[in-house]
């Protein structure tokens, strides 16, 4: 086939792979759109004015009431006072105003003192009304017009000591009373009040009468309106009143409540009176939907894994989803008829349980938040709207819950222990809703909803030790609790290898107790590798007395036997252990590793001891036919089966030696290209090193060291 052939044929697969992903999704996503349908499906309400209210109806979202509002603002305005403002200035201005007529007139009086001087009398009877004149000169047009006539002419005739007294008193009086707040309804009580004071002082009547009439000509009104500030006391009201709102969940009206004109405003406000058909709840679905199932499938185009591996997985988490899924609508369903709060017995972390022992960690995670969204959508029978949080974070508690208990390594065996914990966790978590929500909960219904929460995580629990068989034979999955049956000393494979090579079973039990440490410490399936090892030799039960260590007269066949013939018998152990495992239907994992612990190394004791009797013989004759090893547990595995058996053979080991014999193996392997096809790391390489180094220098400190290096050779090829 050529390189274009090639390619195109490449191409061809992983199309019919993406096809595949594609297809699944798609069907999945519609399945749950007809699941979910019901649940966003407007609900159709019939009202009339002035008529009982056929059912109790809460507003599904928050809207405000506008009219509401302004009624409000308007309400606030009208309490709001006008706002005058006191001219301090004023009364300093009329207090200077009488200030400045007396001392006019003082002036007058002055000089018209210093012209009588110079005249006789009959001149002096005549200056009266030219000191009037005179005074009326040195003030202005307005003022002259606000002061009466009798006033100018008691100003001239008085003298200065009265002018003096009365300017004080005057000015006393206009100060005190302009300093009280005057509004234009007070002016005249004001004026008043300056006459009363100054009607009591000792001057002379026309002085007291001129007085009288200059204080009331200087009050007048020093408190006006001030319009700016009335509007920011206004602006400031108005901003603080908030906006009347109907708040999602309120309840506008109840059952055989009467359908008054405010009510029916609130449900026409709320939407409920809008007869048009909408599709955008659908619409929501929909795209809610597609954007998650988009996020996962991407999740799942970025994975490494192996096309099988990725069609298995995609499968099994598609399958259990569906499952969760409709259970949840079945749920839903019954709540309607039943009890709303029937949904708190779902088991909710039943999928996340399954997910977590089938498949991995991520996509158990993944399930929960899958699930605990789309229950927010199923689960919203008794709320206003169409999403119901609390059931989501309860289904993603739950799940998250389950998901860390289980990762503990006394219940990952232990399913309905775990369930147990589970219960009480779901219980604590249950009431921190109750809790928050503050419904005030009566005792029953706190013992019905602990009742409730038990159930759930006992449940799940149950459900998933029920369906994990099903998964397990129906898309091949190794699971812990199938491979915790497959090390039970009493399976029959086991008892076989136990009964019929006791040799080859003390072998792969070393070999299970230094690879199961090397892989946890890598965070590798330490159980995995452990089971794989108790099986890994099982093909020496073919030909047990061929293989060195179930030879217990010291005798060896293979030294009557020709090399070829050697060769085939050993080599075949790995083929007719997978051979058997398959006629057993054991796991694909166990056979991976039966057929690929030796990966395709070479038969060097046989090749060498061929090549002193034809040195044409080829190398590649007495290698292992593979493959090399898929997995980390199938190369670490491939590493400790070797260093066991090389460890075992070596007299008086000290850790100096065992740790030069692990590195030399690790590195033959290396060169010999046989970790190629997985993904270990020299990193790991190095930590695998350490840990079989470790376990070694307690088990194999006494072993007794055979002589020749050539038979070393041969126990390790064997």
């Amino acid at each position: 086939m050529s390189q274009i052939q090639k390619f195109f044929a490449k191409l061809k697969e992983l199309m019919v792979h993406r096809l595949f992903q594609v297809l699944l999704f798609i069907v999945v996503g519609t399945f749950a759109y007809a699941l979910m349908y019901s649940n966003v499906k407007p609900e159709k309400i019939h009202i009339e004015l002035f008529k009982p209210a056929e059912q109790t109806i809460r507003a599904t979202k928050t809207v405000e009431d506008t009219y509401k509002t302004e009624q409000e603002k308007e309400e606030v305005l009208k309490q709001v006072a006008d706002v005058y403002t006191l001219k301090k200035e004023y009364a300093k201005n009329k207090v200077d105003l009488i200030a400045s007529i007396f001392d006019s007139a003082l002036e007058v009086h002055e000089e018209t003192n210093e012209e009588a001087l110079k005249e006789d009398e009959k001149a002096i009877a005549k200056t009266d009304a030219q000191k009037v004149s005179i005074l009326k000169e040195k003030l202005t047009d307005e003022v002259n017009k606000d002061i009466e006539e009798s006033v100018f002419l008691a100003l001239v005739q008085a003298d200065e000591d009265e002018l003096n007294i009365t300017k004080d008193l005057t000015i006393t009086a206009v100060n005190n009373v302009m300093s009280s707040r005057i509004a234009a309804g007070d002016v005249e009580n004001a004026k008043k009040r300056a006459e009363e004071e100054l009607r009591y002082t000792s001057i002379s009547n026309d002085m007291k009468k001129a007085a009288i009439s200059l204080a009331r000509s200087a009050i007048i009104q020093n408190v006006f309106f001030d319009n700016e500030k009335t509007e920011e006391q206004r602006t400031k009201a108005v901003e603080n009143v908030e906006p009347v709102r109907i708040l999602q969940g309120q309840v506008i009206v109840k059952e055989e409540q009467l359908v008054d004109r405010e009510i029916y405003r609130q449900l026409e406000l709320a939407g409920f009176l809008n007869t048009e058909k909408t599709i955008y709840p659908y619409l929501g679905l929909l795209l809610f939907i597609v954007l998650t199932l988009i996020a996962f499938y991407y999740f799942f185009y970025s994975s490494a894994l192996k096309k099988e591996q990725q069609h298995n997985q995609l499968l099994i988490f598609s399958l259990v989803f569906v499952i969760a899924l409709s259970m949840m609508k079945i749920f839903s369903i019954l709540a309607d008829f039943q009890h709303a709060d029937l949904v708190y017995f779902f088991p909710g972390a039943m999928a996340a349980m399954i997910s977590k022992m089938l498949l991995n960690d991520r996509l158990s995670v993944a399930m929960t938040l899958l699930l605990s969204s789309y229950g927010t959508i199923i689960f919203n029978g008794e709320t206003p709207s169409n999403l119901d949080y609390s059931m989501g974070l309860y289904i993603m508690f739950s799940g998250f819950a389950a998901i860390i208990i289980l990762s503990r390594d006394n219940f990952k065996t232990k399913v309905l222990s775990a369930g147990s914990l589970l219960s009480l966790v779901n219980v604590a978590f249950l009431f921190s809703l109750l809790f928050i929500m503050d419904g005030h909960y009566l005792k029953m219904e706190y013992v019905y909803y602990s009742i409730a929460a038990i159930v759930s995580g006992l449940s799940s629990a149950v459900l998933t030790m029920g369906l994990l068989p099903f998964f397990e034979a129906g898309f091949g999955v190794l699971s812990t609790i199938k491979l915790l049956e497959l090390s039970n000393p009493n399976h029959p494979l086991f008892r076989k290898i136990l009964t019929e090579s006791p040799g080859t079973y003390h072998h792969s039990v070393m070999v299970a107790n230094l690879a199961e440490s090397a892989c946890e410490a890598i965070g590798a399936n330490g159980l995995l590798a452990r089971v794989g090892c108790y099986y890994h030799d099982i093909g020496k039960t073919k030909r047990p007395q061929f293989f060195i260590e179930n030879q217990i007269t010291g005798s060896n066949p293979h030294d009557q036997l020709p090399p070829r013939t050697s060769r085939d018998i050993i080599i075949a152990h790995a083929s007719d252990g997978g051979e058997l495992l398959r006629k057993h239907k054991f796991p694909k994992e166990i056979i991976d590793i039966a057929e690929q612990h030796h990966g395709t190394t070479l038969l060097k004791f046989f090749y060498y001891k061929a090549l002193k009797q034809d040195e044409a013989v080829q190398e590649s004759e007495y290698r292992y036919p593979g493959p090399k090893a898929q997995t980390k547990e199938v190369a670490v595995i491939g590493i400790a089966d070797s260093v066991e058996a090389a460890v075992r053979s070596m007299q008086q080991p000290t850790p100096e030696k065992i740790e030069e014999l692990v590195i030399q193996i690790i590195n033959d392997r290396i060169q010999d290209h046989q970790f190629d096809e997985c993904d270990i790391t020299m990193k790991e390489l190095s930590i695998v090193k350490s840990s079989l180094c470790e376990s070694l220098n307690g088990i194999f400190h006494s072993r007794i060291e055979y002589p020749e290096f050539n038979k070393l050779e041969q126990k390790v090829e064997a």
